[in-house]
Formats: structure tokens, sequence, C-alpha cells
């Protein structure tokens, strides 16, 4: 799998005016190009990015064999940097290709709602020559590397294309997990008033592929009182570890300013604030990043092969009891498809896989097969039916584990073994009531059968 990871470097050395230029006439020539490409699609459809790029060229750059070309480019963009224009060509190439699609697919949809005589109000997808776009500076054309945290780039000043000596704070690489990476193409990129340059690095990191019976999971338990619940377990069911993750600092201070905003809007109306939601985004992404930190670190330490967690995509917000409103709110805010992605994310650096399972009674059964649980007013304790007493979110993150590990037993079986296996288990027949005490019962039941 190939893997990318951008390392963002702040400029220190100068200001916006220098690269302000700059980036407005890399984005005047986008405009251009973009016009020139989707004008003269139809002979560029069928084309691949390097033959594009060359014919676009031939459309557009005034050389010896090419002294007149049908679109002069070199006219309004003048000693323009050749790998410059082609980095912007590719760019547009992308940007048309991307409206045309949009554009196929409304056809599409028009056509099939024609057919079933119904209403079409979708309006058309618009191409939009303007964008916020950055430069890519190729290496030796427009990019020289002086040291670690100074480098020579080509940028237009003055009306002309000139080499600045820029110095940016440098970054340890091997802390970040990336010594060794293929280092790419830098890129110029502006983030409110300040300038980056970007550095993306590539590696093909081969995920592992370690036999079900020897793989050591982690399955997590996203929640709300706690960010995540983890346990480390074995195909046979043993748990060897268990982590708790929270920030309830950052939690207290989310809610504190989201409820002044609301009090503010109750008296006043929507307002806009955005100083209120500037700190509220940042504290949500603050939760995000060290939950999936904590979650990563938590799998290295007991040489994790997967980790596991529950699908939460399509999420049914409670209604029509006590507390829905604040817990509503809550789940506005909670960010569980975040840290899921970010998890994958750094995952996947380290050769770790992701897998998801169901959701449904993870929570509600317990994993020592006695039945259904009550929880308490808090949520974070759950009663069995034989009076033990529980915390919740370790119970759902065992079900979680049994759950992945049962389905991909039954998985590999024959038909007739999983039917003779179902029969002496009944709790795997239903999916959705399975828990840790069905993956030991099948266990038992595959030494039974010598399996």
């Amino acid at each position: 799998m190939q893997q990318t990871k951008t390392i963002k470097n702040k400029i220190t050395s100068h200001s916006s005016k220098t690269f302000e230029p700059t980036l407005a006439i890399y984005r005047k020539a986008l405009s251009f190009l973009v016009d020139v490409i989707n004008t003269e699609w139809s002979v560029l459809e069928n084309l691949s990015t390097k033959e594009l790029v060359n014919a676009v060229e031939k459309l557009t750059h005034h050389t010896k064999t090419n002294p007149c070309p049908k679109y002069d480019f070199d006219a309004t963009f003048y000693k323009f940097p050749s790998y410059l224009r082609r980095a912007a060509i590719s760019k547009g190439s992308g940007i048309v290709k991307s409206y045309r699609s949009n554009y196929q697919n409304w056809l599409d949809e028009k056509s099939e709602s024609i057919v079933h005589g119904k209403r079409f109000k979708k309006q058309s997808p618009v191409l939009s020559v303007r964008h916020e776009a950055f430069p890519v500076f190729y290496k030796g054309n427009m990019f020289k590397q002086v040291s670690d945290n100074q480098a020579k780039i080509k940028v237009f000043l003055n009306n002309d294309w000139v080499w600045v000596t820029i110095t940016f704070h440098h970054k340890n690489l091997k802390n970040r997990g990336i010594a060794g990476w293929k280092e790419n193409n830098p890129t110029l990129v502006k983030t409110g008033k300040k300038y980056f340059i970007h550095f993306s690095y590539e590696k093909k990191i081969q995920l592992n592929k370690t036999k079900l019976k020897e793989q050591v999971i982690v399955s997590v338990d996203l929640g709300i009182t706690n960010s995540a619940v983890c346990c480390a377990m074995r195909s046979d069911g043993t748990v060897i570890g268990r982590k708790f993750i929270n920030q309830p600092v950052e939690k207290d201070r989310m809610y504190t300013k989201i409820n002044k905003l609301k009090k503010a809007q109750r008296h006043s109306g929507y307002v806009n604030a955005p100083n209120y939601w500037r700190r509220i985004n940042g504290l949500k992404k603050h939760i995000v990043h060290h939950t999936s930190s904590e979650i990563i670190k938590f799998a290295v330490d007991h040489q994790a092969d997967i980790i596991v967690f529950e699908y939460l995509g399509k999420m049914k917000h409670p209604e029509g009891m006590y507390g829905a409103k604040k817990l509503r709110h809550k789940v506005h805010h909670w960010s569980k498809l975040g840290i899921q992605r970010k998890v994958e994310e750094m995952a996947h650096y380290k050769g770790v896989r992701i897998r998801r399972v169901s959701a449904k009674y993870t929570s509600a059964l317990a994993f020592d097969g006695s039945g259904e649980v009550k929880r308490n007013h808090k949520k974070d304790l759950a009663a069995y039916q034989n009076d033990k007493v529980y915390h919740a979110d370790l119970n759902a993150s065992y079900n979680i584990g049994a759950r992945y590990f049962i389905r991909e037993f039954l998985k590999s079986f024959s038909e007739k073994k999983r039917l003779l296996l179902e029969a002496k288990v009944p709790s795997l027949v239903t999916r959705t009531r399975l828990t840790l005490a069905s993956l030991i019962s099948l266990h038992q039941a595959l030494r039974t059968n010598g399996a």
C-alpha cells in the first residue's frame, strides 16, 4: 500500500510581499489553461496525463518547431517557468476531468428521472475557472535545497522570475516516523497570513498478513463519556491488555464554549462568532488527535495486527426519552468518524490493518453471555443479570473483538462445518447477539471436533 505523509514547514525569512505575486500569476495561468483544456476537450479526452501535457503545450507554448500556437500563453505569461507551466497543465486537466465527470453524472440522473416520470430540480455543475491552488516547485528547476532549513526557490518578484533564498523551520523526520521515505517536490502553501513549504513523503508499506490463529487485535469502543476504551485480545478470546482514553479537561472547556455560544444565540438570534468556533474546533481536533495517538501507542505496545472498530456511519439520534435533547447535543459534537479516519491513517503507517463490525447490541449484551445488561444513570456501569457489575464500555470492547474473530473463523469454514458449529453454539446464528462468551464456546466446539 502506497502511503503519503506531508510535513509542513513554516517560512520565517520572508513576508507575504515576496510570495503573493507568485500565487497570483500561477492562479491566473491556471485559469487560462483550464479554459483552453475545456475548449479542446474533444481532442484531449482520451489522452494520458503525459500525452495531455504535451498536447496542451503545443496548443499554448511558442517554440522553434511550434512558432504559431493556437493559444498564445507566452504573450500573457512571459518567461513563465516550464516546469511550473506543466504543473499548472496537470492541475487544470484534473479540474476539467472532474467537471466533465460530474456533468455526465448529472445528465445520467436527469435522463433516469425523465424515464421514471419524476421532476428533476438538481442544477447542472458549472466549471469554475478560478481556483485557490498552490504551485508545486520542481526540484532543480524551481527549488534547490541549500541546507536542512534553507532553500532557493524561484518566485515572481518585480515582474521577473528570480531566485530567493528562504529559511524555514526544520523538522526531525526520524521523530515523525518517515526517515528513509521518498521526498517529493515541495509546494508553497498560504494558510491565513503565513506561508509554508510543504514536503510530501511517500513509501510503499506492506500491511501485515498474520494468520488468524496468531493474530492479536485491539478492539476499540468509541464513546462520549470516555473517548475510547481499548482491549487487546488474542484469537482464543484471551484479553491481554486494557486502556481507557479520555480528555476531561478539553471536553469541559469545549462544552463551556458551546454553552456560552448557545446562550448568546438565545438572546441575540444566530451569531457568526468565528472566535468561539475556532476554539471549539481546535479542542475537537485535539481530542481526535490525542485519542488516535493513544490507540496507536496501545496497539504498538501489544504488537497488534488488527484494530477493530464499530460501524458508526449512520447513527440514529435518540428521541422520545429523558435527556434526549442533551444527548443529541453531545452526539452532534462527537468526532467518532474523525477518530476512525485518523487511526486508520496512522495504523497503515505501522502496517496495521483496520476492520469494522456491527455496533448493534455490543453495549447491551454482557460479555459473559448472561444476557442483556442494565446501565446506571451515568451510563458508565453495566449490571448483569447474574448481579455482576462491570464497566459498560470495556464490556462493549470485549464483544467488538469477539465479533471480529467469530466472523473471520466462520468465513474460513465450509457451509457444512459452519452449520454443525451453529448447532453446537446456537448464539452464532444471530450475528448481532455475539459476545465474548460466544467466541469461547466456538473454540470449545472446535476442540471437540478436533479442528
